[in-house]
């Protein structure tokens, strides 16, 4: 055997090893990972559909503060961006705030003439809850535009009521 037949047998092999571990590879990674996006004329990702959006999930438990504070806010911001909506504001109000901090938060507004909930006269673009380290706080973040936040400190009983609604570090309203 000459010294060119060996060189091709180990080319032949190396050459057949690489293109199974190819085809390994891909068959084991989800198709997102193998196949490169290509972006058309029509704003679409390499033949996906107008419109087509990834996979999100959102999950969550009653009896989790983060939770019950996520689905109030969530709620609420819906039903005041509707106009024609505002008995259902005032149900969520009453469904997840306890009766006498909703009398705190009137106070508060009729003081600032602003929503008791948001702290502002308007509805935010986009809000984030999350823990604080703290049994039965949470905090929620308001965002109104590219850098205006309002942060709030959201306390609740063990009933997973709202009994307070303040900014941190100041201890009240």
């Amino acid at each position: 055997m000459n010294s060119n037949d060996t060189t091709t047998r180990k080319h032949v092999r190396r050459s057949t090893l690489i293109a199974g571990l190819a085809v390994a590879v891909a068959v084991t990674l989800p198709l997102g990972l193998t196949a490169p996006a290509q972006a058309t004329t029509d704003g679409t990702a390499g033949g996906a559909t107008a419109g087509a959006v990834a996979q999100r999930t959102v999950s969550g438990r009653s009896s989790d503060d983060v939770t019950r504070v996520a689905d109030f806010y969530g709620a609420y911001i819906d039903a005041r961006l509707d106009a024609e909506n505002g008995r259902l504001a005032t149900e969520l109000r009453g469904f997840y705030v306890r009766a006498d901090h909703l009398a705190e938060i009137a106070r508060w507004e009729e003081l600032n003439q602003a929503d008791g909930i948001l702290r502002a006269q308007n509805v935010p673009l986009k809000w984030t809850v999350k823990g604080t380290g703290t049994a039965g706080q949470v905090g929620v973040t308001l965002t109104w535009g590219q850098s205006a936040t309002t942060r709030l400190v959201v306390d609740l009983d063990r009933d997973h009521k709202i009994t307070h609604i303040g900014t941190p570090g100041t201890g009240g309203n």
